[in-house]
């Protein structure tokens, strides 16, 4: 019997460029969460249209937002 390994195609050279790269993934923060300010924390999160001037904006938003018992 013969030691030597079996015959069969070789890898390539590992100095080649094998392809693209893959990306590297995010690295991870272990900062602390509540730091940072969410969108619920600000009037646009909670549906708070920004502040217009005029009073047909003003009169559409009355209107938008009137209940329907006050029609």
């Amino acid at each position: 019997m013969s030691t030597a390994p079996a015959p069969g195609p070789r890898d390539a050279k590992p100095d080649a460029p094998a392809g693209p790269r893959p990306k590297p993934r995010p690295a991870l923060v272990f900062d602390d969460p509540l730091d940072q300010q969410s969108s619920d924390d600000t009037d646009r999160g909670w549906g708070e249209r920004a502040p217009s001037a005029g009073s047909a904006a003003d009169l559409a938003r009355f209107l938008d937002e009137k209940p329907p018992h006050h029609i």
